[in-house]
């Protein structure tokens, strides 16, 4: 598949084993190298969440998130439109890469670094295909520490079964790949000078969905 063009929009979805949709987030792409797809966005980027993800958010009850979880393990969830809030994101995503770096901005420049365990990715037409496994690591924009988040919910989908015990030896492996990386300060993170000066490109709207056809509202059909 040919690489994607810099200003192109593409969408991350994350779908789950049985071939449904569980989130989609619109991107433009900044770089497609043979190393990693570099995309981002600004606030006002158009997303799908599942809808018990979006009450989470909306009525700050954290709590519910775990309902989301439990409708997942079912196979069966709504998804709801949303977009994304609060911070600029620039996302860097090596392909066979079982996480992906991203940086968080607001006003005040380069706020922190998060990393996102998750599938390698499969490239589509519009995008990539990939599945978030619930467990971050948080990295100071300085880079001079870090700590574990969502430990509780990776727990929670490790007993539900989401997650299977080869999917979670990845989930290690990363971990201290991603630990060696900042030890190292490679990938990315060898360049974060150029990463916190970064900024979204004005002259780039925030990038939308595609319209979703009838069949894609409510539960999640089959293959997205």
């Amino acid at each position: 598949m040919e690489s994607f063009k810099a200003g192109q929009t593409v969408v991350r979805r994350d779908v789950h084993r049985t071939g449904r949709v569980w989130s989609e987030h619109a991107l433009r792409v900044v770089a497609d190298t043979s190393e990693a797809l570099v995309a981002a966005c600004p606030p006002g980027a158009e997303t799908r969440w599942p809808a018990l993800y979006v009450k989470a958010r909306t009525d700050g009850d954290r709590s519910v998130r775990t309902e989301a979880f439990d409708a997942m393990a079912t196979g069966v969830w709504a998804l709801a439109d949303a977009v994304w809030q609060e911070t600029e994101l620039l996302l860097w995503k090596p392909s066979a890469a079982w996480f992906s770096v991203n940086a968080f901005y607001t006003t005040g420049g380069l706020r922190n670094w998060y990393v996102n365990f998750e599938h390698p990715t499969r490239r589509t037409t519009d995008g990539f295909d990939t599945f978030d496994l619930t467990v971050d690591l948080v990295v100071d924009a300085d880079l001079t520490g870090w700590r574990w988040k969502d430990e509780d919910e990776y727990a929670h989908v490790r007993r539900l079964g989401i997650i299977t015990d080869a999917e979670h030896q990845a989930v290690n492996a990363a971990r201290d790949q991603v630990l060696a990386m900042l030890a190292e300060r490679s990938g990315p993170f060898a360049d974060a000078a150029a990463w916190s000066a970064w900024r979204w490109n004005r002259a780039w709207p925030a990038p939308r969905l595609p319209r979703p056809e009838k069949a894609a509202q409510g539960v999640a059909p089959e293959g997205g």
